[in-house]
């Protein structure tokens, strides 16, 4: 392979991955509004300290032990609230009204969570969707509060 064609590749490569990212930024579905303790956002499998401002994603989990807490708001102005012990996963957020394409689904997975509805519930209250190991909940524009014990 000729030095012109491995460079080739890489630059390819390179604006790939810049493409990547600027999607990935530009998909944001919320962003971390509180986060203390030992909180992280899990995306691809890694665990990511949790930061004020920092931004989750649609599949991103949110993960705390024993002295953590995180607090997110979503684009629809959903909030997610995790006490200690506790894991959700963002499996699906589309927030596109003009389209007519909302969707929220959170899977709890342990522990303690807040929920206070957005934009989406009061649009489309039959897109909201709260699933825990033993339970479907749907949302009519409300707030409430899950345990979920392993």
């Amino acid at each position: 392979m000729t030095a012109l064609r491995r460079l080739a590749i890489v630059l390819a490569m390179l604006a790939a991955a810049a493409v990547s990212v600027r999607g990935q930024e530009n998909s944001a579905a919320g962003r971390i509004k509180v986060a203390s303790g030992a909180a992280f956002v899990v995306r691809e499998g890694k665990s990511i300290p949790a930061q004020v401002g920092q931004d989750v994603f649609e599949a991103d989990g949110l993960r705390t032990e024993s002295d953590g807490r995180v607090g997110i708001t979503l684009k629809d102005d959903t909030r997610i609230a995790l006490g200690p012990n506790s894991e959700v996963r963002l499996a699906r957020f589309v927030y596109a009204p003009a389209d007519g394409r909302l969707a929220v689904v959170l899977n709890l997975v342990r522990g303690v969570a807040a929920y206070v509805s957005g934009q989406i519930a009061k649009l489309s209250p039959d897109a909201v969707r709260l699933e825990t190991p033993a339970a479907i909940v749907g949302v009519r524009g409300t707030s409430l509060a899950l345990r979920v014990q392993p």
